[in-house]
């Protein structure tokens, strides 16, 4: 897959509505939000005049032009470079599971499907999973099925979901839980496969699945080492 990353951005919570509009201005469609809170150390936060505050975590699924021209935006018009603004960044996108998915994730956007990408040694990859609030269960179990391990959720609200039925031939709710699972390289397709087929567009989950590259990894190696006596 070419050129296409997720990005993620973090805010403070009253400046959310301004990046959100620029986003839109920019051709974004879709966005997930869900919310967090600062850590910066008391030093740190009285070295640059700043006060501790609740932030506003946005992803999007974004191609390399339009990762240039937001960028840009937030720079000139949101200055994002000034400390305590926010910060954004993109992450690589080395599959999606299922074409109209891809369509739907990349609507409003120019983008021309290629091959799959991959990044070198690459053991991990970090599945994302996009499903309505309350079927968490549904989507562990499915992948558990296919050999997957634990998964992290986490609580998010969606925009642009009114888009849904014209690529997906559904309606999706705004209120949404993403659920994190690593999954060794090897075994990424078969649970992908797992995840759309028990918990897909076709369930009440109505579960979207991406996944991302991981270059590294701790805490994972007494599993390794288990999965190898076995």
């Amino acid at each position: 897959m070419s050129e296409l990353n997720l990005m993620i951005t973090i805010v403070n919570r009253p400046d959310t509505r301004r990046f959100l509009e620029l986003y839109e201005g920019e051709g974004l469609e879709l966005m997930l939000a869900t919310v967090g809170r600062g850590t910066a150390a008391s030093e740190m936060l009285d070295y640059f005049g700043l006060e501790a505050s609740d932030k506003t975590v946005l992803l999007s699924v974004v191609t390399g032009d339009t990762w240039k021209r937001v960028k840009s935006g937030m720079r000139s018009k949101l200055r994002i470079d000034i400390p305590g603004t926010g910060i954004s960044f993109i992450v690589p996108v080395s599959s999606i599971g299922g074409k109209r998915q891809l369509e739907f994730l990349t609507s409003g956007q120019n983008f021309e499907l290629g091959e799959e990408s991959s990044l070198k040694e690459t053991r991990y990859e970090l599945l994302v999973i996009v499903t309505n609030l309350g079927y968490t269960e549904m989507v562990m179990d499915a992948a558990r099925e296919a050999g997957a391990g634990g998964g992290t959720v986490i609580h998010a609200k969606g925009t642009g979901m009114e888009k849904a039925e014209q690529f997906l031939g559904v309606k999706l709710a705004s209120e949404k839980e993403m659920v994190l699972i690593v999954v060794r390289q090897e075994r990424k397709n078969s649970i992908m496969r797992a995840i759309m087929e028990h918990a897909g567009m076709k369930s009440k989950a109505k579960s979207i699945v991406f996944s991302l590259p991981v270059t590294d990894t701790a805490g994972l190696r007494l599993t390794e080492e288990l999965e190898q006596e076995s």
